[in-house]
Parts: C-alpha cells; sequence; structure tokens
C-alpha cells in the first residue's frame, strides 16, 4: 500500500553532491565583503587568498610543513596538476573504484603514458584489494568514491615508510572525515563539497616527500602552465601565499572563507564531523526501515556518510530509479538526488556538513511515499 502523501517538508530540499548545500543561515549577503573589482593580485585580494588558505589549514589542523594553496579547475585541476607535476620517477598504482578514480587512470595510461602502470579496480559497491598496493611505487586514490559511495576505510593500510607517494583526491572526505595527514603526500580538494561552497577552485596540500619531488624531478612531458607547480627545481612559492596561476573568482574566495569562518565558529574539524555522523545515522536508520532501498557500499566499514549511493532492492524498479527523483524534485523536497550519470541505477543523497539531519529525517517519508507512488504507476 502507498503510504499517505508527506506534510512535512525538509526547510532547505538541497541534497546535490555538487555544489552542495551552503552552509545553514546562508544567503547573499554573505558575500558583502567580497573584494570585487579588484586584481587578485593586489594586497587586497592575496589578502583575501591567503584568509582563504590559512583558514582552511586551521580548521584541518594541516601540519607544520605542508603547503596549501589554491589551484583552478576544482578538484580535477588540482589532482591533474598533481599527476602532471609529480609522476615519473617510480612505477604508479592506481585504485578506482568510481568514475573519478578511473578518470584518473585514463589520464596516467593514455594522457601521461606511463610505460609501468597498475589500475587497480573494483566495480561500483566495492572497494579494491588495498593489499596488493605496493608502497615502493607511487600510489593515487580517492579517499571517497563521490559517485559510488565507497570510501577507504582508514589510513592504516598506507605505509608510514613508502618510498612512492601518497597522492590522495579527497573532495568529498576532507573537513568530514579524519584524515591520516602523516600518510599522506598529497591531498586535494574543492569548496564546492563539504563546506557548501563555490565550483571552478581547487585546494592542493603537498607533504614535504611531495615537494621533495618537486624540487629533484623533472617531468619528461610539457605541462600546462595551469598544471605548473615548480619553476628550475623549486616549488613556485606564490601558489601557496596566495598568488594563484590564473585568475580566481574573488566572490568564490569570499564564500570559501564565510563556509570556513562558519566550520570555526560552531568547533571545527569536530563539529564538522559530528555533524556528517549524525547525518549518516540517520540515513542508517531509514534504510533499514524501508524495505525498498540499501546501500550501494556492500560493507559498512567502507560506507561514505557524506555522498550516501543507494539501490534499489527490487531489480525490476532500477529503470525508475530516475523517475523518483524527478518526482521528489518536481514536489520541491530534494533536489538532484539521482545517481550519477556513469553509476549504476539508484538515488545518491549528500549528507555532509552543511545539510542537517532535521532536513533528512523530514525528506525520507517523501521518500517512501515518491516510491510506492513511482512503483504502483509503473505496475500499470
Amino acid at each position: 500500500m502507498t503510504p499517505e502523501r508527506p506534510t512535512m517538508r525538509p526547510r532547505r530540499p538541497f541534497f546535490s553532491s555538487g555544489p552542495c548545500a551552503k552552509r545553514p543561515g546562508w544567503t547573499p549577503a554573505a558575500l558583502a565583503g567580497a573584494c570585487v573589482g579588484r586584481s587578485h593580485r593586489s594586497p587586497a585580494g592575496k589578502a583575501k587568498l591567503a584568509e582563504a588558505i590559512e583558514l582552511s589549514r586551521a580548521v584541518l589542523g594541516l601540519p607544520a610543513g605542508y603547503r596549501l594553496g589554491v589551484v583552478p579547475g576544482s578538484d580535477t585541476g588540482a589532482v591533474e596538476a598533481a599527476l602532471w607535476s609529480l609522476l615519473g620517477p617510480r612505477g604508479v598504482d592506481v585504485l578506482a573504484w568510481e568514475s573519478f578514480g578511473r578518470g584518473w587512470v585514463a589520464d596516467v595510461v593514455q594522457q601521461l603514458r606511463l610505460p609501468d602502470v597498475r589500475a587497480i579496480e573494483a566495480e561500483y559497491g566495492r572497494l579494491p584489494d588495498l593489499g596488493r598496493v605496493d608502497w615502493e611505487r607511487d600510489v593515487v586514490f580517492t579517499w571517497n568514491g563521490t559517485t559510488s559511495g565507497v570510501r577507504v576505510p582508514d589510513g592504516d593500510w598506507i605505509r608510514p615508510d613508502r618510498r612512492g607517494l601518497a597522492i590522495c583526491d579527497a573532495t568529498s572526505a576532507v573537513f568530514a572525515m579524519e584524515l591520516p595527514w602523516d600518510r599522506l603526500d598529497v591531498v586535494t580538494w574543492s569548496w564546492q563539497k563539504v563546506l557548501g561552497g563555490e565550483a571552478g577552485h581547487g585546494m592542493l596540500a603537498l607533504g614535504p616527500r611531495a615537494v621533495a619531488r618537486l624540487e629533484s624531478h623533472r617531468p619528461a612531458w610539457p605541462v600546462p602552465k595551469l598544471f605548473q607547480l615548480a619553476k628550475g627545481g623549486k616549488p613556485i612559492e606564490g601558489i601557496f601565499r596566495g598568488d594563484t596561476i590564473n585568475t580566481p573568482s574573488l566572490l568564490c574566495v569570499e564564500d570559501a572563507i564565510d563556509g570556513l569562518r562558519w566550520a570555526r565558529s560552531i568547533g571545527g574539524l569536530p563539529a564538522l564531523i559530528r555533524r556528517v555522523e549524525a547525518n549518516m545515522a540517520a540515513i542508517d536508520g531509514w534504510v533499514g526501515r524501508a524495505g525498498w532501498v540499501d546501500f550501494l557500499a556492500e560493507s559498512p566499514a567502507t560506507r561514505s556518510p557524506t555522498s550516501v549511493c543507494l539501490r534499489l532492492t527490487d531489480p525490476g524498479a532500477a529503470p525508475f530509479a530516475q523517475r523518483l527523483a524527478d518526482r521528489l524534485e518536481a514536489e520541491g523536497v530534494a533536489y538532484d538526488i539521482g545517481a550519477y550519470r556513469e553509476a549504476p541505477p539508484g538515488l545518491r543523497l549528500w549528507a555532509g556538513a552543511t545539510v542537517e539531519t532535521a532536513d533528512l529525517e523530514a525528506l525520507f517519508p517523501w521518500l517512501d511515499w515518491a516510491y510506492g507512488e513511482v512503483a504502483a504507476a509503473a505496475a500499470v
């Protein structure tokens, strides 16, 4: 029997996995202090970029000795700047269990054409065998698979005495999960995920071992200007002080600063993580009650608490998963929750720190109702 149409609605129906919900209470007035109409190379523009960098460093507790900078092209640009600038001296293991990891495989194999590459892959819903990774080699991996809802469980599999670099795409994990910085040499993310910032800009953190690679390695291929992190055997230090490689949007910079100030005001990283965990607990409880839906990630230890990917348990229902998402959008209760275009059919709920648990709780009855409606229509 189809559940009754709910009456209570989420106050903020924004569950997109990127760009994600703005922080609670956000309005365009948050951008009033933006350094618009000024050069990003002016003292005022540089000060804004430096503030975004230093606030990020402080909220994350980035260790001393790690350089942090703003780069173009969102998280994709940050990852590719690292790949183009750092890879080459060693063989490379690339882990892939969803679309973005497979994109890094394509970059390394088809674009850089490195001769010694191992792609260690798994299907959506599963994690590759981490025991196959060889830490004598450079290793490229996502911490949290945004399009599959599968994450690595911890950093214990990363050798502290590794010879290769650990290059981590952490865009939907940073600010939401504890990261073992001492075991990560390169970490990338974008503003548009956990803090709900705007698109187009990436963040790149380089540990001391990655900086040493920049100083000792000359890539065998041309490095596009947007990816250049070193010049004459030295890191381009301006990148890590607010001298970005290209012109940034100072409106986006102001928005990032606003999100970081909010994070600091509520208690920093521990508070952000608590909000994410509360959201995941609510989703887990609903999935256990619903009966028609389950997590795409097979193992609870590897389930993402931010990009929560769900599958319909009835194989015959999979074809109308997008109709379910469309129905919820038409009702104005959940926007952009269809599965990623390359992922198996299903739903994807963003549950990062800017999402209120109360909004998720209000959404669950609508999910049950919409599934009943769409399933009944399909049966006719």
